[in-house]
């Protein structure tokens, strides 16, 4: 297995930052953690660090033995989140939304819907847990349409569009559409009703919400993260 500071340090070298796409924000200001908090109030980064325009989480730089998913210190309901992605050999992680931060809940997840970010060639993960489960999913919800995750270590792109007013919803995965969902609509209930999150009283249950960096035990890198409201 490559070594993961070498192949960031190469990745920093060959792979700039860009700018906003038009009619979106910086929601990573590519410098540091301004407006960006821990999950559940810990004041402790706990091995996420900056470093020219990439985002990273290392489990070795940890100096807590806590759960530390990154999250905006803002809310949306209506966007588009735009991001770029890498993720370690088995790694896991994943971007959640419409997440409750008032320590009532001890994880994201249990708010927040999420998209699984995995190395999508961890077959051993995927064949126990089924396509729900791999990269590009709506975890433990709905497959992706199409596998199109780059190796570990590779840069993968999420367009993610989240309209809770409209009820429209979908993913492009790597210029792919693989997901379409309809967030609030009836349909939308019933899947959750039929999954593990039937029981889970506050699941999707928040139209507003922080958008959320799942920290699983992986090193994984982010860069290129834009916003854009949508509805205003």
């Amino acid at each position: 297995m490559r070594n993961w500071g070498y192949l960031l340090g190469v990745f920093l070298v060959i792979s700039s930052c860009s700018s906003a796409p038009d009619g979106f924000e910086p929601l990573f200001n590519g410098d540091d953690l301004e407006g960006w908090h821990i999950y559940g109030g810990h004041e402790n980064f706990n091995g996420w660090t900056v470093s020219d325009g990439v985002l990273l989480y290392d489990p070795q730089l940890r100096t807590e033995s806590v759960s530390v998913s990154l999250t905006t210190d803002e809310q949306f309901t209506d966007f588009e989140l735009s991001m770029d992605w890498m993720i370690d050999t088995l790694g896991n992680s994943g971007v959640m939304w419409g997440v409750l931060d008032d320590g009532t809940h001890d994880q994201p997840y249990r708010t927040g819907p999420e998209i699984q970010i995995l190395d999508d060639t961890w077959t051993d993960y995927i064949q126990q847990r089924g396509d729900i489960n791999r990269a590009g999913a709506l975890y433990n919800l709905m497959p992706p349409s199409k596998v199109v995750a780059k190796g570990p270590n590779e840069w993968n792109h999420f367009l993610l569009h989240v309209d809770q007013t409209n009820q429209v919803g979908f993913l492009d995965f790597n210029g792919e559409r693989v997901l379409e969902f309809s967030p609030g609509s009836d349909e939308w209930l019933s899947m959750i009703l039929r999954s593990k999150f039937r029981n889970w009283h506050s699941f999707a249950a928040y139209k507003t919400g922080h958008i959320s960096l799942q920290e699983h035990g992986s090193k994984v890198a982010f860069k290129n993260i834009y916003i854009k409201r949508l509805n205003e």
